[in-house]
């Protein structure tokens, strides 16, 4: 039976310790989790199974592992460090068999995007990050639909558009709305994207390092590599939709307390094709996961035994070509979800009022 590993690692560090590790977590401040991390080896979580193509009937099987390193930790870390806990983990998926193995969360953003980790790795890998810039950019125009939000009509903004995945969504968000905001932290390279995407466009590019810009539009996609939050309550415009992307989130939870007016929604939340079992609670309902886990899923039902997303240039070609190969096996967006909780009727019917 074919197979797969997908590396997750903590990002709330305490929840998320204590997911496994239930002492531990209730115990250790976040401080030391974030110092112990570094010395942790990494972990096996679960096997997974399953998972079943609805095209073909193929089943598949697979890991969850996890690199011991919390999402601060990953940062403040020499890089040299970090791509030595990241490929001991793989190391670790090689052992178990797996076939392909799937960078999450941090793990796919430090150094590279990957590259590294995969030349240091007999067994391919992938970032997941096409099929997440797939089913991102899909959730949020469905949200902007919901709330009678038309995107021909409309302002968007990409905060993170200069990242691997910015610079994606925000062509094919070009593709929909007439104007664009493009944010980021090195306006040169914000300038030089507006450039590229201008040519290809008739799409109105402007660009900003403010986030607060963001208060300009109606349809926002965040995807920025931030380790805390950046968006605020009062960054956001009445009548809007923010999809966030990012993990750990760029929303404050302030956001869904304090403005009724806006519709968050989590993105890149997928149905699994199959009866899976993840034997692993990592704060899904049965059934579902992260688009990124779902990229790597897709390509071991489709037999792509290679490194696919990896690098800092994705292009639209690989984003079309993995949302294709995932919805022939029967992977679709996972609804609305808020926060890790689905997004209601009365929820979209309040922000509708202000649109």
């Amino acid at each position: 039976m074919d197979s797969f590993a997908f590396i997750i690692h903590p990002i709330d560090p305490k929840r998320d310790v204590s997911r496994k590790f239930p002492f531990l977590g209730r115990v250790l401040p976040v401080s030391l989790i974030n110092f112990f991390s570094t010395f942790f080896p990494p972990v096996y979580l679960s096997e997974i199974g399953g998972i079943t193509s609805q095209a073909t009937g193929k089943q598949i099987r697979g890991w969850l592992i996890a690199c011991p390193l919390t999402a601060a930790r990953m940062l403040e870390l020499p890089q040299k460090l970090a791509y030595y806990k990241i490929i001991q983990t793989g190391r670790l998926a090689e052992r178990l068999g797996a076939q392909i193995l799937g960078l999450g969360a941090f793990t796919s953003v430090v150094g590279d995007g990957g590259l590294t980790i995969a030349k240091a790795l007999k067994v391919p890998v992938t970032t997941g990050d096409a099929y997440t810039i797939a089913v991102a950019v899909e959730a949020v125009l469905l949200a902007a639909e919901k709330i009678e939000l038309a995107s021909t009509q409309t302002t968007a903004a990409v905060v993170g558009a200069t990242g691997a995945i910015g610079k994606v969504c925000s062509q094919l968000l070009a593709e929909k709305v007439p104007q664009l905001y493009l944010i980021g932290r090195d306006m040169q390279k914000l300038y030089i994207l507006q450039r590229q995407l201008q040519a290809q466009t008739s799409t109105t590019f402007y660009i900003s390092t403010d986030i607060r810009t963001i208060k300009k539009a109606q349809i926002v996609l965040t995807v920025s590599s931030a380790t805390h939050t950046i968006i605020q309550p009062e960054y956001l415009k009445p009548g809007s939709v923010v999809c966030d992307v990012a993990r750990p989130r760029d929303v404050s939870v302030q956001v869904a307390a304090k403005r009724k007016d806006v519709l968050v929604i989590d993105g890149g939340i997928v149905d699994v094709p199959g009866p899976v079992n993840f034997n692993f609670d990592f704060g899904f309902p049965s059934g579902k996961a992260y688009a990124c886990m779902a990229e790597t899923m897709a390509l071991a039902l489709d037999g792509r035994f290679e490194d696919y997303t990896v690098g800092k240039d994705i292009t639209r070609q690989r984003v079309d070509e993995i949302a294709g190969i995932a919805h022939k096996h029967g992977f679709r967006l996972s609804g609305l979800r808020s926060f890790e909780k689905p997004v209601t009727e009365g929820q979209i019917d309040a922000v509708r009022k202000f649109v």
